[in-house]
């Protein structure tokens, strides 16, 4: 059985989770408590050892994350419950945590669920993920990184060793100072994710870092160096050189 503890200072979404789990995982998970806030959080979650925590990313006493920095949750699965907050929401993206929006959706809820069941057993580099969601909410690390998550592999890139991403269909891969990463999530939720004032769409299907661009040239290309060049949209041509070379 999974050990689930639930973390959210509204007792209707702490009931009504209670009551999904129940209805559709009763055979696979246990809860073995509840908590509203950071300080009532860590002692249960020390006392109960749980394998699963769905938190809500605002609690009495402070957040999610505060709870994070202060118990072992390497072994732990993370379900984020959040309302529409734009800077939370990217936080957790940014790791490449799970998450479902308030009002909870059914579907939404029992994929999250299923997920955790599935791949229980996997070492899911939760404790990078948090340290990276963490970093850019708290607003912390001068050198942004990203988590990126492929079929086979977890990779903690920092956005300056990012030179471009090329999309294709549904999938993109960046192009980094080690490794071709390409994950399954197309180029326009992956640019919502990176630094805009780093990162700039020079075409449909191209996302360059401008800061290591060194030309632009006749044929319409940006050279970061003499193996990779980027296409510019014709459209784009004027809008790209200025923010590149003229700002």
């Amino acid at each position: 059985m999974i050990k689930v503890i639930l973390i959210d200072d509204e007792v209707y979404i702490r009931e009504l989770i209670r009551e999904k789990l129940k209805n559709n995982f009763q055979d696979k998970i246990e809860i073995v408590g509840e908590a509203e806030g950071v300080s009532d959080a860590i002692k249960i979650i020390n006392k109960e050892k749980p394998n699963l925590l769905f938190l809500d990313v605002h609690l009495k006493e402070g957040t999610s994350f505060d709870i994070l920095s202060q118990i072992d949750y390497k072994e732990l699965n993370l379900i984020f419950i959040t309302g529409f907050d734009d800077h939370a929401i990217k936080a957790i993206k940014v790791g490449a945590l799970d998450y479902i929006i308030k009002p909870i959706d059914e579907d939404e809820f029992n994929t999250a669920v299923n997920k955790v069941v599935k791949e229980f057993n996997k070492n899911n580099y939760t404790k990078e993920s948090v340290e990276v969601s963490k970093e850019h909410f708290t607003k912390t690390s001068g050198k942004k990184r990203i988590i990126l998550k492929t079929l086979e592999n977890i990779y903690i890139v920092y956005e300056e060793d990012i030179f471009y991403c090329k999309s294709e269909g549904n999938y993109t891969t960046f192009f980094t100072k080690k490794d071709r990463i390409v994950v399954s999530k197309p180029i326009k939720m992956m640019e919502e994710l990176l630094s805009k004032d780093i990162f700039i769409r020079c075409h449909k299907s191209y996302l360059v870092n401008k800061n290591h661009v060194i030309q632009y040239n006749r044929n319409g290309l940006l050279i970061i160096n003499e193996d990779l060049k980027v296409p510019v949209s014709s459209r784009k041509k004027d809008f790209i050189i200025q923010e590149i070379f003229n700002s």
